[in-house]
């Protein structure tokens, strides 16, 4: 093992690695140097290429992978060289004219270095060299960028993507990002996807990853697939992720900034828990989360500052901190957060009794006085008709997975009702239970149950993290809010928010742009006009693993953030393209500006959604479902409903990025999309013949609208009417 000082001198080579000049402006340029060196092709020593990341004014974060099948067990020395021109002709002078930097076994022959005294602002060109049996085998060129000077009036300019499944899917995105001109690229996360062809979300066919420890994965769907676990696991994801010439040539170009979502660990994760088995299983493993932060820590050219190095036996979530901040001249300082790390469960278990009541009709009157009209009948089970109908449920429970014990207490009506109809199938008509009647029913307390939460099936995501009941939802999570003290919804956790809030409130810069992991915007669904059954004409939130989910915290940050002024949020996840505004519950018109993306290449949200619903019980039993699902931006922009009048734009269904230049004056986005058919044929070869669409928008200083791009005229959005104008 290295002691910790000659590890660091071998994983990051910092202070001393470049010569200053006395002015300040910038390192020492040499003249070429002239030697005899044997210099031959290396792309075989390096087959994830290079990538460079975290751009400062004087300092960005260089990274590389060597492989040797011939010195798979030991450490490997690198060079590093840094230039004005692709050449190297105006190299940048190092300590001995070349800067060296071992490539560790145990960090799976990554090495990173941190170069500093750059010139701010500035393109410079790098390459990696590894020297075996007197030949010098060359990585190949990358070009990266230094942010400008904190002082700098200069506009700013960069894309964000994220989501970029592998399995038979193809980076086309990427094919055409890498002809932009940028500054940088922010990765919001789902950076690789740990299983390797889960058919609920990925394709089965096509170009995949195969675990070479399939011992150390997770069999999901008796062994149909894998979910990665081991350091091994989730160092080939990277490996064969990274193995794409689309996304090599984009990492070759630009630096990268990145935080990590949920499938760098496991979808739908919070902590070091996975929600596979939707309440089944105890899924906590904290061995499995850390080996995903090693494996990324490892393989994103990522500075955690001179001292950090990953040590897998530190207490998680302390074993790493990714959320930080960069500034970018006058007009953009970019805070980027951790939503994963720190997060609690879901507010409703995936594995809740759909039956039981979780606040009873004196809790309600306690904190309302009056019993809202949502709350619904419930009975106690076990003394209510002499206990007749707590055998029917008992038997249901169990058949559904429960323990019978569960059975026990005050029991929704409709739940009880829904249970007995079922048994009563199955019984002669004298022997069938009688449901509980309209007449019982009115002397009944009121309260809200899981089922009026909107879990209708057991052990299932759905009325849990997904298509949860907006009203009763919202009382239940301000109710545990205020008795969890905000622990309910501690997304960050007090270190990252408190340093979240004074990075925001402390900033100088004219935009405070947000890499925020999910959607911040509410996202709700009024059902109420569409020909579907009685229990779905609700108010339904899309996702209670976003914001939506956190609706007491969001406001809470909402209210500060408002007042800063000028902040923008960029945000990934969802798989699907939004403009909007988050505003306040109590005044909406006091709101920041938010801008999603579509996926690089997963499927997209409306692909998502049907697959939601054919593998439902519940949902695929309900007619039209799939006809709601073709017309989710319908649903999510109706002027009927007036559900979600912040929301200005909606395309659910494509694939792509966005481009953002922001200025003192005005902060503009162009979101580039591609057809998600065309994420399942490889463009590489014919870029000719993949169609990019644009649209355009635009938020000014100053302001907290949304103006569109319309034919050369910009309009704004008027929530109040749900038009441009």
């Amino acid at each position: 093992m290295l002691k910790r000082r000659e590890f660091l001198r071998a994983t990051l080579v910092t202070a001393g690695a470049l010569a200053v000049p006395a002015c300040g402006s910038g390192p020492e340029i040499v003249d070429p140097v002239l030697d005899d060196r044997e210099l031959a092709d290396g792309a075989e020593f390096f087959p994830q290429s290079i990538a460079s990341g975290d751009p400062r004014p004087g300092s960005v974060v260089l990274w590389a992978r060597v492989q040797d099948g011939e010195a798979e067990e030991a450490d490997i020395d690198l060079e590093v060289e840094v230039a004005l021109d692709a050449e190297f002709t105006q190299r940048v002078a190092l300590d001995d004219g070349q800067a060296k930097v071992k490539a560790l076994a145990r960090h799976d022959h990554c090495a990173k270095v941190k170069v500093r005294g750059l010139a701010a602002g500035t393109v410079y060109h790098y390459r990696f060299l590894y020297v075996k049996g007197g030949t010098s085998y060359v990585s190949r060129v990358g070009r990266t960028r230094t942010a400008p000077a904190p002082d700098a009036d200069v506009p700013v300019r960069f894309a964000y993507v994220s989501c970029q499944d592998y399995i038979g899917r193809y980076y086309n995105t990427y094919l055409a990002l890498a002809e932009e001109e940028l500054d940088f690229f922010v990765h919001l996360g789902d950076y690789i996807y740990e299983t390797t062809g889960d058919p609920g979300f990925q394709s089965t066919t096509g170009r995949g990853v195969t675990f070479t420890d399939e011992e150390g994965a997770i069999p999901l769907a008796d062994g149909a697939f894998h979910a990665a676990r081991s350091l091994s696991n989730y160092r080939e994801l990277y490996r064969t992720y990274r193995s794409d010439a689309n996304l090599q040539r984009v990492h070759e170009r630009f630096p990268m900034i990145a935080t990590w979502d949920d499938h760098e660990f496991s979808n739908d994760a919070h902590g070091a828990t996975a929600t596979y088995s939707d309440g089944r299983l105890d899924e906590t493993d904290v061995d499995r989360r850390k080996a995903a932060n090693q494996a990324w820590f490892e393989y994103q050219p990522v500075d955690y500052g001179d001292d950090f190095e990953y040590d897998p036996d530190a207490e998680f979530p302390g074993d790493i901190r990714i959320y930080r901040d960069f500034v970018f001249g006058r007009h953009v300082h970019l805070v980027m957060t951790d939503l994963r790390s720190y997060r609690p469960d879901h507010l409703i278990p995936e594995g809740a009794f759909p039956g039981k009541v979780v606040l009873d009709q004196a809790r309600l009157a306690e904190e309302f006085g009056d019993v809202p009209a949502t709350a619904q009948p419930y009975v106690h089970i076990d003394t209510f008709a002499d206990g007749l109908y707590a055998s029917a449920l008992a038997g249901a429970a169990q058949a559904a997975g429960y323990d019978a014990a569960e059975v026990t207490g005050n029991v929704s009506v409709a739940f009880i009702n829904q249970v007995v109809a079922g048994v009563n199938e199955g019984l002669p008509e004298d022997m069938r239970i009688p449901l509980i009647g309209p007449e019982e029913q009115a002397f009944a307390d009121r309260g809200i149950a899981y089922v009026d939460l909107g879990k209708m099936s057991p052990y299932s995501s759905i009325g849990s993290r997904y298509l949860a009941i907006k009203d009763t939802v919202d009382i239940y999570a301000a109710i545990r809010y205020k008795e969890t003290h905000g622990a309910s919804e501690d997304v960050m956790g007090a270190a990252q928010e408190s340093w979240f809030l004074a990075t925001m409130e402390g900033s100088k810069a004219t935009w405070k742009v947000w890499g925020n992991e999910f959607c911040l915007l509410p996202l709700a669904i009024d059902l109420a006009p569409y020909s579907v059954p009685e229990a779905f004409k609700r108010r339904f939130y899309m996702s209670l693993d976003a914001w939506d989910g956190f609706r007491n915290k969001r406001n809470e940050l909402l209210e500060r953030l408002v007042e800063v002024g000028n902040v923008v949020a960029i945000t990934g996840d969802i798989h699907a393209y939004y403009a909007g505004t988050a505003g306040l519950d109590a005044d909406p018109e006091k709101k920041i500006v938010e801008f999603v993306g579509g996926a690089v290449s997963s499927g997209s949200f409306r692909e998502l959604l049907t697959s939601q619903v054919a593998g439902d019980p519940v949902l695929s039993g309900v007619p039209g479902a799939g006809l709601l699902v073709a017309g989710i931006d319908s649903i999510l922009t109706s002027t009927e409903t007036k559900i979600n009048p912040h929301l200005a734009h909606a395309n659910s269904h494509a694939n792509g990025y966005v481009v953002v230049e922001a200025s003192g004056d005005a902060l503009l986005v162009d979101m580039r999309s591609i057809d998600p058919t065309d994420v399942k044929t490889d463009y590489t070869d014919r870029r000719g013949d993949l169609k990019v669409q644009s649209k355009r928008f635009r938020t000014l200083a100053g302001e907290s609208d949304i103006y569109r791009d319309d034919g050369g005229t910009w309009k704004r959005w008027d929530a109040s009417r749900q038009k441009w104008v």
